[in-house]
């Protein structure tokens, strides 16, 4: 089953207590679509400059990614962003962002993509994902958005507009505070039920993710990692997988999505492993369900 990805393809400095690299392969779309990758068919859309190599591109496709819908515009450089993590890895502290491409960024999605059953829309500005909704021929089985503290700073209306018109929204638990205004998350996860959202689930870092559904709460746990490297893209990872299992599954039940969680926090904690895409690009499914499985037996009492 196919899922449109929309956002952004970029390149990334990092700078963590571990190493550096620069011009490594980034941007929300590409984590997605690579951990989508591993249960359903992605297909990505997105604006990358004239800079941006073509092995890049063949990469993706080798993992299965769709890549038709990437616009590369002549004479202008592709997204770039520049970070540095300290002592405290959930959080990066921003040294330099040149949107360059994203501009000019308005999402046009193919006749197949609008109409497609599962869409995911990565952190990108609400008016475009709003934007993108608007294409969609008919309402898909699944959307997910994703979202972050600077659309919750300056455009909060809009970020409250597509809570209300997707299925399950992504955000961590300090922007779900921010959104709200309140230092409880279970009335944070309250409220975005309450604005039809179908989903609330809570990303919390290295301290795993919390679903609100139905009336039923559920906590995953963090992965325990000796081994971390770079937690860029961890949060697109997870969404990734989250809409690729569910896409292949078909099963949208309360049980089914407890398992989607677990799933994605074990692609997620792979991804942290190593910087860029480097883990994504040597798992298979089979070490994702192994560590699946390892999930099970943390909280088994």
């Amino acid at each position: 089953m196919e899922v449109v990805i929309v956002g952004t393809v970029a390149f990334d400095d990092l700078k963590t207590p571990f190493g550096e690299r620069e011009k490594a392969l980034g941007g929300s779309a590409t984590f997605a679509s690579l951990a989508c990758s591993l249960f359903s068919k992605a297909s990505i859309v997105s604006i990358v400059g004239e800079d941006f190599p073509k092995q890049h591109l063949d990469f993706l496709e080798s993992k299965g990614v769709d890549t038709k819908g990437i616009v590369v515009k002549k004479g202008s450089k592709t997204f770039h962003w520049k970070g540095e993590y300290g002592s405290d890895l959930n959080s990066a502290k921003t040294l330099q962002t040149d949107l360059n491409v994203l501009l000019e960024f308005k999402p046009v999605l193919s006749e197949k993509q609008r109409e497609s059953d599962f869409l995911f829309l990565g952190n990108i500005d609400p008016d475009l994902q709003l934007d993108v909704l608007s294409q969609m021929k008919k309402r898909p089985g699944l959307v997910v958005a994703d979202t972050m503290n600077l659309w919750i700073g300056i455009k909060r209306d809009k970020v409250l507009e597509v809570i209300k018109k997707v299925d399950v929204v992504l955000m961590n638990d300090a922007e779900a505070r921010q959104l709200f205004g309140t230092k409880s998350l279970v009335e944070s996860m309250k409220k975005i039920i309450e604005l039809d959202s179908k989903i609330a689930i809570i990303k919390q870092g290295e301290y795993g993710s919390v679903l609100f559904m139905d009336g039923k709460y559920f906590s995953c746990p963090g992965y325990p990692l000796e081994d971390i490297q770079d937690p860029t893209g961890a949060g697109d990872s997870f969404g990734g997988t989250l809409i690729g299992y569910l896409a292949k599954t078909k099963d949208f039940s309360e049980a089914n999505i407890r398992k989607a969680i677990v799933y994605a926090s074990a692609v997620a904690s792979f991804n942290v492993e190593g910087f860029s895409v480097e883990r994504l690009k040597e798992i298979s499914l089979a070490d994702v369900e192994a560590r699946f499985n390892e999930f099970r037996d943390f909280v088994k009492f």
